[in-house]
């Protein structure tokens, strides 16, 4: 494995070292952890903090509101936070109409005396190699991001001469370094490693489910609301409906509430897709872990004691922990891994346009319908709903590989490029040539249906392959193996199925083939 990485970040001395110099520390939006970082031994009364709400970071994509709007609530918390610990806050507020944030940091180094600028490595390759262009005077200093629990150094480390970077073996990996869900003898609890299998029940409204706690919207909150909806009004994200803590104890109430109401049904229905809610029971934290207000270990290690309390079974503690301590983690390291090379990886050729239909959610395929509406509205879905439902169908229709990411990295209020990019280019869309997964994430209408109760409430029939009325998932399905035959048929986990195409008589695949061509063309024209 090619390691492409070339930053390095420089150390910083130990708390207990003597340092002369003032520093001019930078946070980020997505770094908003006390002691962690660049803030790991500041110093209030000799260190300055600067923070910034620029145009560049909030229009490089057109962003959800509701994640611009958890971002600069959270920030505006978070300098108050600093400021009751004794700090001197420097801090542009987006009204402030700072450009860049090198922009906020040449202003902030004129009314302040530091003799280097100091901050924490930025979670995305783009806005990283931004500062080390930099041209400020004096010296601008990059730390690791501590917040996370394998350096980029270490998934290198162990990503060196394997043939194959599964999640799976390094998530074990992790099991063991952080001693969660071990037994004495230091073996998995229950006897598996991973209990997948346990969490996969389709929804049926069989189970009553449990009201979630409402944001907390304070007098900071309500401006950060207003400004929002008045600058980004292209944007989507339907702000009448914001749902987010902005703090580390409205983040904690909210964890706590999965803990108590949804933790024991989590991973039963983690891969339902219901009519009902958008919510289900899953935890809805990993935006505040990715931005700080959250500590990913901490998360883990409270799961695993609610699970030795009684509180839930073993699979659902260990599906969400595999999440965060596993899927988490190895997204970031193949991502720095790999990049920026891989970024530019289409491996199946996809080039058809991103339809419209993305911005607006108008499909009549009721389950493409409702995660695009709910993305659209509140910038969340679950892994089901990005990975089979959206991802999915820009799988089977071969859409733009990039234009696809673009919008991903734009939609969601927990995406950063970090974790987006490897979800959105290896899982969902299979571009990356096989590095994450053995096998495309491609399915038809049937597995739709077998997860929840969409299709009852859809024009089309996920029993019909064509004709009027037929799940356009269905056709699309076979004729992207038929596409891709040839690369397909000597991947074990799809040769039976390219088979079981090649068995069908040429007439059945004739009529199936041009049905799927004539849905290509009324879904995604490439005119």
């Amino acid at each position: 494995m090619r390691k492409i990485l070339s930053f390095n970040p420089v150390p910083l001395p130990a708390r207990n070292t003597p340092m002369d110099e003032k520093a001019l520390i930078l946070v980020l939006g997505d770094q908003l952890t006390l002691e962690k970082g660049a803030l790991k031994g500041a110093r209030p009364g000799r260190d300055t903090i600067i923070m910034a709400e620029v145009m560049e970071e909030a229009s490089y994509v057109r962003h959800n509101r509701h994640k611009i709007a958890l971002i600069f609530a959270a920030m505006r918390h978070f300098r108050d936070a600093l400021h009751e610990h004794g700090f001197s806050v420097i801090y542009f507020q987006y009204e402030d109409g700072k450009a860049s944030l090198l922009e906020a940091v040449q202003a902030a180094l004129e009314s302040c005396e530091a003799d280097v600028v100091r901050c924490c490595e930025p979670g995305e390759w783009r806005l990283s190699s931004q500062l080390r262009r930099w041209q400020l005077p004096v010296p601008l200093q990059l730390v690791g991001d501590d917040r996370f629990l394998v350096s980029p150094e270490d998934f290198s480390d162990w990503a060196q001469g394997r043939k194959q970077l599964r999640m799976e073996y390094f998530y074990r990996n992790m099991r063991k370094k952080y001693d969660l869900l071990l037994d004495e003898d230091g073996a998995p609890e229950g006897g598996a490693w991973n209990y997948d299998a346990r969490n996969r029940k389709g929804w049926r409204n069989s189970e009553e489910l449990p009201e979630r706690p409402g944001a907390d919207i304070d007098a900071t909150t309500a401006e950060v609301l207003d400004l929002v909806e008045r600058e980004f009004p292209d944007h989507p994200g339907d702000l009448s409906r914001f749902y987010l803590g902005v703090t580390p104890t409205q983040a904690e109430t909210h964890f706590q509430w999965f803990l108590e109401h949804a933790l024991p049904r989590f991973g039963t229905y983690q891969d339902a897709l219901a009519e009902e809610s958008p919510w289900l029971f899953h935890s809805l934290v990993s935006m505040y872990i990715n931005i700080g207000l959250l500590d990913p270990l901490q998360v883990c290690r409270r799961v695993e004691q609610a699970w030795r309390e009684g509180a839930c079974e073993l699979a659902a503690a260990e599906g969400f922990i595999r999440q965060v301590l596993g899927w988490r983690e190895y997204v970031r390291g193949i991502y720095w891994l790999t990049m920026p090379e891989y970024a530019s990886r289409n491996s199946l050729g996809a080039q058809r346009p991103l339809p419209e239909w993305f911005w607006t959610g108008e499909t009549g395929m009721r389950c493409l319908e409702a995660a695009l509406r709910q993305t659209l509205d509140l910038g969340y879905a679950h892994h089901i709903q990005r990975l089979m439902v959206i991802g999915n169908f820009a799988l089977l229709a071969g859409l733009d590989v990039e234009q696809v990411c673009a919008w991903y990295l734009a939609v969601y209020v927990d995406a950063f490029e970090w974790v987006e990019l490897p979800n959105t280019l290896g899982m969902a869309l299979h571009a990356d040539g096989g590095l994450m997964a053995s096998k495309p994430y491609a399915a038809s209408g049937k597995y739709i249906q077998r997860q929840g109760n969409h299709c009852k409430a859809c024009r089309y029939d996920p029993a019909r392959v064509t004709g009027e009325g037929a799940c356009p998932y269905n056709s699309l399905y076979w004729h992207f193996i038929h596409r891709h035959r040839e690369g397909l048929e000597t991947n074990p986990r799809m040769g039976l199925t390219v088979r079981n195409w090649a068995r069908k008589e040429p007439g059945e695949q004739a009529t199936i083939l041009q049905w799927a061509d004539r849905e290509l063309q009324r879904l995604a024209p490439e005119e």
